[in-house]
C-alpha cells in the first residue's frame, strides 16, 4: 500500500511559534512555511530574518512582537494572531532562557526570569488557546520544546534544568485532560544544538569535546534537524499520539 504523505501536509493551517528570530524557533517557522502553513513568529526582537527566509520560499508569515516574560501580553498575542490569518491550529512553546550560575548563588530574580519564560508563559499560552479549541470543538495542537536537561541534573542551570523538568510533566497533564477534546500536546527535546543558548559551551573547546565525545552522531545538532519531528507533531499524521516528548538528540540518552 502506497503511504499517504499527505497525511504530513500543513495546508490550511496556521501555526504560532514562540521564540521566531533565531535557532529553532526559526528553524521550525521556516519548516512549517514549506509544509504549508500560514506562520506566525512571536519574539522581543524582530522576526526580519525568519520572515525574509519564509518570503524566499513564497511562505505567509506574520511577526509579533511580545516580551514572553509577562503573561499580561497574551491577549495581545492571541488577538494580532487571529487578526493575521484568523484561528490557529498550532502552538510551538519554543521561548527559553538559560541563566548559568552555581546553585549556591542563584538570584531570585534570575530564578523567576527563567521560570517565568520557560514554565510559566508556556502553561498560560497553551491555556489561553486551548480555550478557544474547547470551545469550538476543532481541536489543535500543543508542541512545547523540553530539553535533554529534562531528563539529566545538568551544572550551574537550576532553574533551567527546574522549567524543562516540568515542560514534560505538563505536556502529560495537558495531555490527560485535552486528549479526548481532539487537542494533542506532544513536546520536543532536542539535544546539544548550535543555538544562542549553548554559543558559550561551543565556545568551550573542552567542554565542546567532551559533549561531542558523548554523540553517537558525532555533531552537534542544527535547527533544521527539528524540522521533522515538528512537522511530524504538527500534521495528522500524529493525531494518535498524546503526552509523549520525542528527543531529537543525535543518540544522545542512548548512550
Amino acid at each position: 500500500m502506497t503511504p499517504n504523505l499527505n497525511m504530513f501536509s500543513l495546508e490550511g493551517k496556521t501555526a504560532l511559534v514562540t521564540g521566531a528570530n533565531t535557532g529553532l524557533g526559526q528553524g521550525i517557522c521556516v519548516a512549517y512555511a514549506k509544509a504549508g502553513a500560514n506562520v506566525i513568529g512571536v519574539a522581543r526582537r524582530s522576526c526580519e530574518d525568519t520572515a525574509a527566509k519564509i518570503a524566499d520560499i513564497g511562505g505567509n508569515f506574520q511577526e509579533i512582537i511580545a516580551d514572553l516574560s509577562d503573561i499580561s501580553v497574551i491577549p495581545q498575542i492571541v488577538s494580532e494572531a487571529e487578526k493575521a490569518f484568523g484561528r490557529v491550529d498550532i502552538l510551538v512553546n519554543n521561548a527559553g532562557i538559560i541563566k548559568r550560575c552555581d546553585a549556591a548563588d542563584v538570584s531570585i530574580e534570575d530564578w523567576d526570569s527563567v521560570i517565568n519564560i520557560n514554565e510559566k508563559m508556556v502553561f498560560f499560552l497553551s491555556q489561553a488557546f486551548a480555550k478557544g479549541w474547547l470551545s469550538d470543538h476543532k481541536g489543535g495542537k500543543i508542541i512545547n520544546i523540553a530539553s535533554m536537561l529534562s531528563y539529566q541534573g545538568g551544572i550551574r542551570v537550576p532553574a533551567y534544568t527546574a522549567s524543562k523538568s516540568a515542560i514534560i510533566g505538563l505536556t502529560r497533564e495537558l495531555a490527560n485532560e485535552w486528549s479526548k477534546h481532539n487537542i494533542n500536546v506532544n513536546a520536543i527535546a532536542p539535544g546539544y544544538m548550535e543555538t544562542n543558548n549553548t554559543e558559550n559551551l561551543r565556545k568551550d573547546e573542552q567542554r565542546s569535546e567532551e559533549i561531542l565525545g558523548r554523540i553517537p552522531a558525532g555533531r552537534w545538532g542544527t535547527p533544521e534537524d527539528i524540522a521533522g519531528a515538528a512537522i511530524f507533531l504538527a500534521s495528522e499524521a500524529s493525531s494518535y499520539v498524546h503526552g509523549f516528548t520525542l528527543a531529537v538528540d543525535g543518540g544522545w540518552l542512548a548512550r
